[in-house]
């Protein structure tokens, strides 16, 4: 009888025990999860101030696009943001023309190469509409990969480095460099890919730089896709307010 009754009150021994433990462990996070969500806070407050500033300005945007460690075209546009809050980009000058190789083999291997090029430049085109789905941050789906538990961080001396995975793509990683004192991005870099996350990878790098108003802004990029052996590097200049 006497063991019996002793039965309930080593299950509410353990019980007590593991809701200890629990709480210990949830105490032990919390303070962890409210620095997390300051620094997150101040990534968002830093990405929303410098948008607002940036919309006063136009600045050129230099594009070359390098396959296989060479130099294949570099073109220039003015860049503004639009009312819908997008960089809307008008061509500086004629467009390039782009090398002519001479072919052998007739009319048939011609049109093989053409619509390779042709293929290239899609791919291209839709490398820089993937860029612009990181660069420059958007806020809102900072916050998401934040409430999904998507994001972490690593202080080191006045800059934390803040991770967030699933950014906007399943897999992807997006890391910002955040200079907690200035509270702007000083480096960013980006693992995704096009299509498939396995032989299709998208790498990132992002230098940032401020203006004489505080504003900070994507100085360079530096895309790399491994499988076409294709480059692309952006550099952002000139920077002159809009005349009102």
């Amino acid at each position: 009888m006497s063991y019996s009754s002793s039965l309930p009150l080593r299950s509410a021994g353990v019980f007590f025990a593991f809701a200890l433990t629990a709480s210990s462990s949830l105490a032990f996070q919390a303070p962890e999860k409210a620095a997390l969500q300051e620094r997150v806070s101040a990534l968002k407050e830093s990405v929303a101030a410098n948008h607002a500033k940036l919309e006063k300005y136009q600045w050129t945007e230099t594009t070359t696009i390098i396959l296989k460690g060479q130099t294949r075209k570099t073109e220039q546009n003015t860049c503004r943001y639009g009312p819908d809050g997008k960089v809307q980009k008008t061509p500086i000058g004629a467009p390039a023309a782009e090398p002519q190789q001479q072919q052998r083999g007739g009319r048939f291997k011609a049109r093989i190469v053409e619509k390779k090029v042709d293929e290239m430049k899609d791919y291209g085109a839709r490398l820089k509409s993937l860029v612009g789905e990181y660069v420059p941050p958007n806020r809102d789906k900072i916050q998401d990969a934040f409430q999904a538990g998507n994001a972490s961080m690593t202080p080191s001396g006045g800059t934390v480095s803040l991770a967030l995975s699933n950014y906007y793509k399943p897999g992807d990683k997006m890391i910002f460099a955040f200079d907690t004192a200035a509270k702007k991005i000083r480096n960013l870099t980006v693992d995704s890919y096009l299509d498939d996350p396995k032989t299709d990878i998208v790498t990132l790098s992002v230098n940032f730089a401020s203006l004489p108003d505080g504003a900070n802004y994507a100085a360079n990029t530096d895309l790399k896709a491994a499988s076409k052996e294709m480059e692309i590097k952006t550099v952002n200049s000139d920077y002159q307010k809009i005349a009102q």
